[in-house]
């Protein structure tokens, strides 16, 4: 019996030796990790991710740690492309993760237009092991596909011992990975108010020059008087929307007399995913900022509106 189960752990360590055979693995030199330029391109990136799923009140923190499962990658394609990958919203085993994992990297993938096996740097198996090169190396595929004017910083790079396992021994390399390079600083990094918002830019304005793009909005029907207290329920926002648009929102899908704050945040949001559905984009908008009565936030929703509207 004894010899049985020897022998039974003696097959299955040979298993996993072969499993590694003929196959490179890249790792970041431990004193790569501490490069500055590397932390601003993490902390971009989450920033990133946090700002996309932000309505989802989706919170990521570290990198590797919190896209091993598939669970961001998931919200970030539907929010990003508007695919909706059926798979489950929890996977919480390991063969569950890396089979949800599995279908939204093929779809990400074809989003991104990799069919090219040699052009991924990326693979279910790294992501689920919570591997830092090829988490970053995805996110920055999809910020060059899905926002492309997103300002990422140049020329990162980043040094990666590339080991190779074959019968004979493990063979070891030093090699300069690189991850961002020139094409992530465009012109417009270099002159940042240029990129600013243009309602954070309204509100830095005189005040004489802040009543005259009001009163243009005002020709468009958008009362801008208390309008962070009038839009706040989102009613009024939900059927400018409608009317501005052509349709009719139907009464079933909202309130129309909203009661209580969670209600408010169901007609907001409503508000935010037809805008988003539209091709209007709204950035940095959370619908509770709309609820509470930020101007800032009413404000670059019907910027959105006026922008699109305004000439017709």
């Amino acid at each position: 019996m004894e010899a049985d189960i020897f022998e039974y752990h003696k097959e299955e360590d040979t298993v996993d030796i072969k499993s590694f055979q003929e196959e490179k693995q890249k790792l970041i030199q431990p004193t790569a990790l501490k490069d500055p330029k590397l932390a601003k391109l993490k902390e971009a990136l989450v920033n990133w991710i946090n700002s996309t799923l932000k309505p989802e009140h989706i919170v990521v923190q570290s990198l590797e740690e919190d896209l091993y499962d598939g669970l961001v990658l998931h919200h970030m394609l539907s929010r990003l492309a508007g695919v909706d990958v059926p798979v489950e919203e929890m996977a919480l085993t390991s063969p569950a993760q890396i089979r949800k994992l599995g279908l939204v990297l093929e779809e990400l993938d074809q989003r991104l237009g990799l069919q090219d096996d040699s052009r991924i740097k990326w693979n279910v198996k790294l992501i689920h092991n919570k591997d830092l090169l090829a988490t970053i190396h995805l996110l920055v595929a999809m910020v060059r596909s899905f926002q492309p004017d997103l300002d990422l910083p140049p020329n990162v790079n980043v040094e990666v011992i590339v080991m190779e396992v074959s019968k004979s021994g493990i063979k070891s390399d030093v090699q300069t990975e690189v991850l961002t390079d020139e094409r992530e600083a465009g012109p417009e990094s270099l002159m940042k108010s240029e990129k600013e918002d243009p309602i954070e830019k309204l509100l830095k304005l005189e005040a004489h020059k802040v009543n005259t793009v009001k009163k243009n909005m005002q020709k468009l029907g958008l009362q801008v008087a208390d309008m962070d207290k009038q839009f706040a329920d989102g009613v009024i926002l939900l059927l400018l929307i409608g009317q501005l648009e052509g349709f009719f929102v139907p009464l079933c899908d909202f309130n129309l007399t909203p009661v209580n704050h969670s209600e408010m945040v169901h007609n907001v949001t409503l508000a935010l995913d037809l805008l988003d559905t539209l091709g209007l984009k709204v950035s940095s908008v959370d619908p509770q900022d709309v609820v509470s009565q930020d101007v800032t936030a009413t404000l670059k929703v019907l910027y959105a509106l006026f922008k699109k509207h305004k000439g017709k």
